[in-house]
C-alpha cells in the first residue's frame, strides 16, 4: 500500500519535502563517467539526466552503479548543479548531485578518480563544463 502524504491534498506522486527522492544511475562507459562526473565540487559530484525539476540544495537519495563493478553504491547528496530543459551547446537536462563529505562520499569520489584515472585531467567537454 502505497504511503499517504501528510498533507491529503498533495498528490501521490509528489515527492514529499522531508523525504528525499530516490535517482538510479547505471554509467556502463568510461566516457560516460568522464562526463557525468564533477570533480571541482568540494567532494566530487555527478550529473544526472533528468527531466524532472529540482531546487539548490534538495537532498537526494542516488544508487550509482559503475562500468563492470557489481556494487551498487548508495549516496545521500545535494542538488549543486541545474541544467534546465533548453539548455545551450547541447547540454542534457538533468542535475548534479554533491556527494557527501562522509565515508561514503569519499569512497564513491576516490572509485570514480580510480577508474578515470588520467582521463580525469583531460579538456574534453562534460555534461557539465
Amino acid at each position: 500500500m502505497a504511503d499517504l502524504p501528510a498533507d491529503l491534498n498533495t498528490p501521490l506522486n509528489m515527492p514529499s519535502p522531508s523525504r528525499p527522492s530516490v535517482l538510479s544511475l547505471a554509467i556502463r562507459e568510461k566516457a560516460a563517467l568522464y562526463s557525468a562526473y564533477m570533480p571541482f565540487l568540494k567532494n566530487g559530484g555527478i550529473f544526472v539526466p533528468t527531466n524532472r525539476s529540482y531546487k539548490l540544495g534538495e537532498e537526494i537519495y542516488l544508487i550509482l552503479t559503475l562500468l563492470d563493478d557489481p556494487n551498487k553504491y548508495p549516496i545521500a547528496g545535494k542538488v549543486a548543479w541545474i541544467t534546465p530543459a533548453g539548455a545551450g551547446n547541447n547540454k542534457s537536462q538533468g542535475i548534479g548531485v554533491h556527494f557527501p563529505s562522509d565515508e561514503s562520499g569519499t569512497r564513491i569520489k576516490l572509485r570514480i578518480d580510480e577508474l578515470l584515472g588520467a582521463a580525469i585531467r583531460s579538456s574534453r567537454a562534460t555534461h557539465t563544463l
